[in-house]
């Protein structure tokens, strides 16, 4: 019997992304789909109420918490979190989702594998691109003692996880950590995982919700910390 996979929306504030995404979104692949907001108010909820997509109003106002109340609402054996900003293309879902039907624990949408392109490739100064793939092989290094190939991109949140990768997962409630949580999870676990390669553009509008200086802070602390 084929599992059956959820697709969970992650929006705030992505008016301009999901308007580029949602038309072409591969939602007939999907158990479910359902979109799991942090407050919008720029016509997000709207916008995707109309297009027929279940809006779950997030209770919890931090990124962990996203993944927290995503994964208690998920209904499917397994679960694809995609954020829809315009970033990276909605056709790569097909690929993402036939990994977890294989039967992968953890599947990455990876930007820093050597087919793959980052959205500060073409920049001299690559700093966000620099700090994953240090944080990549440092999480490595200090967690991964059960052979699991290595993560190249722990810190993007296009990811999908199987049922039982996510029962076993206990996310901080709060913070800016889940992504690095679930690839020490996997480590720890010797969970079964593989990366797909895909591009990733710059942002139309808008910058990242995450301050680089603070949430690297959080995340080095949490390398550090985390037994």
């Amino acid at each position: 019997m084929t599992p059956s996979i959820s697709l969970c929306l992650l929006t705030w504030n992505e008016i301009h992304g999901c308007e580029q995404v949602i038309p072409n979104l591969p939602q007939g692949l999907f158990a479910e789909v359902f979109a799991l907001d942090g407050g919008s108010t720029d016509g997000t909820v709207e916008y995707l109420t109309a297009a027929g997509i279940t809006v779950v109003p997030q209770v919890k106002r931090s990124y962990n918490a996203a993944y927290v109340e995503a994964i208690g609402h998920y209904s499917g054996n397994g679960i694809v979190f995609y954020h829809p900003k315009g970033t990276v293309d909605e056709a790569s879902l097909p690929l993402v989702h036939a990994e977890l039907v294989a039967g992968r624990d953890l599947v990455i949408a990876s930007r820093m594998l050597p087919s793959s392109k980052n959205e500060e490739d073409d920049q001299l100064i690559r700093h966000r691109k620099w700090f994953g793939q240090g944080l990549a092989l440092a999480a490595s290094m200090r967690w991964n003692r059960r052979g699991v190939p290595r993560i190249s991109d722990p810190l993007h949140g296009y990811r999908g996880c199987s049922r039982a990768f996510t029962d076993g997962l206990r996310l901080r409630p709060g913070g800016v950590t889940a992504d690095l949580e679930m690839v020490h999870h996997a480590y720890e676990t010797g969970a079964s995982v593989s990366e797909i390669s895909v591009d990733e553009s710059e942002r139309e509008i808008g910058g990242s919700h995450f301050p680089a200086w603070k949430t690297g802070k959080a995340l080095v602390r949490y390398l550090i910390n985390a037994s």
